[in-house]
């Protein structure tokens, strides 16, 4: 039997089998930021995964950086993502929000408040941004101050609380894709020569502060944290010692006590290894590209307790059910990821059970 069908511990939760939904933007939110109406069906239509990590949900307005994403700092996004935990939980699943702020990938245009991009220096990615205008260069960004910063740690843990009271069973710290986060991990975003700049720890200690404010509002063990070493998202480069910077930053989040960490692969066999080594609970392993048949494989090996996927749950919403019975697997429509209605959302057809 595929080993991801055999229950797991994660934090606080017994899980029914080790397969995670990616979170995948879809742009398909009210424009002040309240999940859309499609996306309790959305969501519920695939919770026979283990674990639902949504798409990635500003803290602040700060945080927002594209068109249409959902934000959950306001009443009315409570109101909204209680809609959507309730389908979940009715659908017998699990959900964890995931909590994105953008940083410099990000554009005046998009945002309530259309003020300027905030990052941990004032150096603009060499990317453009769709806006309701077109494709626009993103501008420089703002550099936070030190008490800006912290306070942004502090927008992290009241979203976080926010997440909790509308029915979350958790939240993913968005640590990855040349995002806030790992901008503070990268030279060529981070000259800063304070605190929070310069030697391997202090690039590492916007992360973990966001960690443990998170960590301390809602109990460690309702956290994740995704990362994404290597990654050049976002115009992101982070130097001959991103690799340590890793294996650093995995020591002192491990003694925080998260649920889990769930790591998109880069290639580097060898730091997977040592990041697995180095931490003492669940790990989420994504493997962009990972072909279906090699489905379970980083479970078996050890590489891995639960295994991520996303195009294939997006298309899919009966995934598991396919996977088990061996059933050919629904194409995703590339063309309707982001924004519109129910096509390529909530259509995707479920095949006839076996």
């Amino acid at each position: 039997m595929n080993p991801l069908f055999t229950p797991v511990r994660l934090g606080r939760y017994d899980l029914p089998n080790r397969i995670v939904m990616a979170p995948m933007t879809r742009s398909r939110a009210d424009f002040d930021g309240t999940p859309g109406k499609l996306a309790a069906d959305y969501y519920a239509q695939r919770a026979a995964v283990g674990l639902i990590v949504t798409e990635g949900t500003q803290p602040s307005d700060d945080g927002q950086g594209y068109l249409a994403t959902p934000g959950i700092y306001t009443d009315a996004h409570v109101a909204g993502w209680k809609k959507v935990a309730e389908a979940v939980h009715g659908a017998g699943g699990h959900m964890f929000i995931q909590l994105m702020h953008v940083g410099r990938i990000s554009h005046p245009d998009n945002t309530p408040h259309h003020r300027q991009p905030v990052a941990p220096s004032a150096i603009a990615p060499q990317t453009d941004m769709f806006t309701a205008g077109g494709m626009k260069k993103i501008p420089t960004p703002r550099a936070l101050s030190v008490d800006e910063i912290r306070r942004t740690a502090a927008d992290f843990a009241f979203a976080a609380r926010r997440a909790i009271e509308a029915g979350a069973d958790g939240v993913e710290i968005h640590g990855a894709n040349g995002y806030l986060v790992q901008q503070f991990f990268a030279p060529v975003a981070n000259i800063r020569t304070d605190e929070f700049g310069g030697s391997i720890d202090n690039r590492a200690r916007f992360a973990l502060d966001v960690a443990k404010a998170v960590a301390d509002e809602i109990g460690a063990d309702r956290v994740g944290i995704r990362l994404s070493p290597g990654s050049s998202a976002g115009d992101i480069d982070e130097g001959p010692d991103g690799p340590e910077l890793y294996r650093h930053l995995t020591v002192q989040l491990d003694k925080l006590g998260l649920a889990y960490l769930h790591v998109i692969d880069g290639g580097d066999e060898p730091l997977l290894a040592d990041l697995r080594r180095r931490w003492s609970r669940a790990i989420i392993l994504n493997r962009p590209g990972r072909p279906l048949v090699e489905s379970g494989a980083d479970v078996a090996s050890g590489a891995a307790d639960l295994e991520s996927y996303g195009q294939m749950v997006l298309a899919n919403p009966d995934f598991v059910t396919r996977l088990k019975q061996d059933i050919s697997l629904n194409e995703a429509d590339r063309s309707t990821f982001f924004g519109g209605g129910a096509q390529g959302y909530t259509d995707y057809p479920a095949a006839q059970a076996r």
